[in-house]
């Protein structure tokens, strides 16, 4: 009994400090039955390159968010029920070492740990929890970084001032303008029709096929461009 009160005590401090570095701008965490199971710094592969960010796994959401001050500061904060989430182990990449796929409804995304060990410590704390509930949702696509190509991954143009880089949100390509406007409702991504390339637009009536493409599509074309940053780097 001791023990547990113990217990309840220090998990109250701990998803209170959390509370704090979020400020005003954050939710509130604190709830019963709520568990501070782990957390941690790690790179999020983001639209411009990987970025630190703060996770936060509790036994029923994850949160995650940027980071202002290291321990003390945190903001634009992001709560992802963990029925909704899915995270797939994945092999180290060249500019993404220690690395998985975490995939959501509204936003699929790489994540790399600072060690192989931390990285195991993370996906080991998360077995059991409601996560693997989400095999069967529809998950939104992985977007391949800017980073990852100076052409249109449809027509194969060039990108430059007056031909920008969009993405399209059903299979996460890089494409430009004139490849990608059709709209398309996504509901698990937004309310509102959103950019898709037209790719997507013909495989509309093979939605299975498209998305099974798509995945596999979008590792290889992420683990091409992380090889092609190393070797510019060693260059």
């Amino acid at each position: 009994m001791a023990e547990q009160l113990t217990f309840t005590i220090q998990n109250r401090e701990r998803i209170q400090a959390v509370e704090s570095t979020f400020g005003r701008t954050g939710k509130m965490l604190l709830k019963p039955g709520r568990i501070l199971v782990g957390e941690g710094c790690l790179s999020k592969l983001c639209r411009r390159g990987p970025k630190p960010k703060v996770f936060f796994l509790f036994n029923d959401i994850l949160v995650y968010g940027s980071i202002m001050v290291p321990g003390r500061w945190n903001n634009k904060q992001k709560i992802i029920p963990l029925e909704d989430v899915q995270q797939e182990d994945l092999e180290d990449g060249m500019a993404m070492p220690n690395q998985w796929l975490i995939r959501t409804p509204r936003k699929s995304f790489y994540v790399s740990a600072a060690s192989p060990e931390e990285k195991n410590s993370l996906l080991v704390q998360a077995k059991g929890l409601p996560a693997d509930n989400a095999a069967e949702n529809f998950f939104a696509a992985t977007w391949i970084p800017d980073m990852a190509s100076a052409i249109c991954m449809r027509c194969s143009k060039r990108f430059n001032i007056a031909n920008r880089r969009h993405h399209c949100r059903r299979c996460g390509y890089i494409v430009c303008r004139a490849c990608s406007k059709s709209r398309a409702l996504i509901p698990n991504i937004s309310s509102r029709p959103v950019r898709i390339c037209r790719a997507c637009v013909s495989m509309d009536s093979e939605p299975d096929r498209c998305d099974e493409v798509n995945y596999a599509e979008t590792h290889h074309v992420l683990h091409l461009s992380q090889e092609q940053k190393h070797r510019d780097r060693d260059e």
